[in-house]
């Protein structure tokens, strides 16, 4: 059996011989000596970015402060404040819908 070659020449269009060409539609710029850089940063770079600065400023945990408040509930001696908890609670709520907001 026969293998052709299935690609046939487009008639009209110029055959591509491996070399790249300028067109005309592409304008070239050169860099003069009195242009200056710009650089553009998409939205999802700049996100980026402001997450890690974020996660860069977040405190390390403690440690010993963990180990203490493990030993007082093995104890029985943690209390939780619930209103703590729920004015902690709504607040990340508050927060998340407005960076939602921002976002839209």
């Amino acid at each position: 059996m026969k293998i052709e070659n299935s690609v046939k020449a487009t008639g009209g269009l110029p055959s591509n011989d491996g070399r790249t060409r300028a067109t005309k539609d592409t304008p070239r710029t050169q860099a003069n000596s009195g242009d200056t850089d710009k650089v553009e940063i998409s939205s999802l770079s700049s996100r980026l970015q402001q997450m890690e600065e974020t996660i860069a400023g977040t405190p390390v945990v403690d440690s010993a402060k963990v180990d203490e408040i493990k030993q007082a509930m093995s104890e029985g001696r943690f209390k939780v404040d619930t209103g703590k908890v729920a004015d902690g609670l709504i607040e990340s709520v508050r927060q998340m819908l407005a960076s939602q907001t921002g976002r839209a």
